[in-house]
């Protein structure tokens, strides 16, 4: 059974998105390809067993096994070397990704503490969407009694909209909770 994001895009999402944006060609109508999910783990310098820990709560929190990510650079200062286990990075793709998005959107965002709505401005200028989560433990899918150490996260939704606008409004329709537009301010010259 596909997801019901998934559902919603291809009967509901795909055909206001046509008819809003003016695209005739559905293969040119904005959709998802790929979610990252990424950690970076900078106290695995000192001990293995932090990213091991994230490794596992990635795994938990995606359903799928990380990737672990290496460092590029040596950087003396916080005695790093080229090669070492610096993170861990998920690619969702698919149903994993709707299933994803559905949690992200549904659960883990509104019990994020102080939330007021995701940043309107964090699109790259080729329709790709990152966001930060400064606590992992905002998913359900966690104990909070085996993930005790608080570890943030990257997200990055990548979509085929060739412009951030269309992008926005396809995320927007996805039910991703954006900041109101500000209003500009009146009176002062």
């Amino acid at each position: 059974m596909a997801p019901r994001l998934q559902e919603q895009y291809l009967n509901v999402i795909r055909p206001a998105l046509s008819k809003e944006l003016g695209i005739a060609n559905p293969m040119a109508i904005p959709r998802l390809t790929k979610i990252v999910v990424n950690m970076g783990v900078g106290e695995a310098v000192q001990d293995k067993k932090h990213l091991e820990i994230a490794v596992d709560a990635m795994a938990d929190i995606t359903g799928q096994r990380p990737v672990i990510t290496l460092a590029r650079h040596s950087i003396a200062g916080f005695k790093l070397r080229e090669g070492m286990a610096i993170g861990c990075k998920v690619t969702l793709r698919k149903h994993r990704m709707y299933e994803f998005l559905d949690r992200l959107v549904t659960i883990a965002l509104p019990r994020v503490r102080d939330f007021r709505g995701i940043s309107r401005t964090a699109f790259d200028g080729h329709g790709n969407y990152s966001l930060g989560l400064a606590e992992h433990l905002v998913f359900p899918e966690l104990n909070p009694d085996k993930y005790t150490r608080q570890q943030g996260m990257n997200i990055t939704i990548c979509t085929t909209a060739a412009v951030n606008e269309h992008a926005f409004k396809l995320l927007e329709m996805f039910g991703l909770p954006f900041r109101a537009a500000r209003k500009p301010k009146s009176g002062a010259a």
